[in-house]
């Protein structure tokens, strides 16, 4: 199944051309932006796109990064820093070659062109991938660095007798919307419990907590059933409140 390409805050209309290009020379198709700085569509990018959306590229503009992976399965995230977090890191080979053996709906998040992806939305991601760029001239364009891993892409693809990856008998992976749901769920209850604590700290301890149940992959059954845990937590708590004021 083919990943489809998330841009985060792109800048410059003529790099998400670019990267509708080189999607297409791929067999890519599915090109989602986020909250893109002029807007879309934007007429810069058509020169540069070669024809790429009239040929078949699709473009989805969303307002946040959840909301465009929202019906994801597994999700990478290009970055040069892992930035310490406890995930899987790898290459835009392995990259692709890990979304072909999920068979899974997967999407790629590539940042801006000033500043990368923040950190909360890397977070979101199940794996790093990163380049072995010259550490001394590691500055990738955003369209170069789309196209490294729609090349690799390409390349694994056209291997013959590859590995199809299979989830049978582990259940549907849950989408990352429902995902999304039950972090926004469990915090919501942690807020109330007076967990987060001292303020300015709430950021970091909810990406840390993201990221040990993103590294679970998670069945939609295995999410509805802790959703429902989090809730009788929470009746619980209210009835032992109850208790103590009679």
């Amino acid at each position: 199944m083919a990943p489809c390409i998330i841009l985060h805050s792109p800048q410059l209309g003529e790099n998400i051309g670019s990267v509708a290009r080189v999607m297409l020379n791929f067999g890519l198709a599915d090109l989602r932006l986020v909250a893109p700085r002029d807007g879309w569509p934007n007429p810069a990018a058509d020169p540069l796109a070669a024809g790429a959306f009239e040929a078949g590229v699709a473009v989805t503009v969303f307002d946040t990064a959840e909301a465009a992976i929202a019906d994801l399965q597994l999700v990478l995230a290009a970055t040069a820093r892992p930035r310490g977090m406890e995930k899987p890191v790898v290459d835009a080979i392995g990259g692709a070659e890990l979304v072909q053996s999920r068979g899974q709906r997967a999407g790629v998040l590539f940042g801006g062109e000033s500043s990368g992806l923040p950190s909360d939305v890397v977070g979101l991601a199940d794996a790093i991938m990163t380049y072995p760029v010259n550490p001394a001239f590691a500055s990738l364009n955003l369209a170069q660095a789309a196209g490294v891993f729609c090349a690799s892409w390409g390349a694994v693809q056209g291997r013959q007798g590859r590995f199809e990856g299979t989830n049978e008998g582990v259940g549907e992976p849950a989408p990352r919307e429902d995902l999304i749901r039950m972090f926004e769920h469990l915090e919501d209850e942690l807020e109330r419990a007076g967990y987060f604590h001292p303020p300015d700290k709430t950021p970091l301890m909810k990406t840390n907590i993201r990221n040990g149940f993103i590294r679970g992959n998670w069945t939609l059954q295995e999410v509805r059933t802790f959703r429902g845990a989090i809730k009788a937590l929470a009746i619980g708590r209210g009835k032992a409140r109850t208790q103590r004021e009679d």
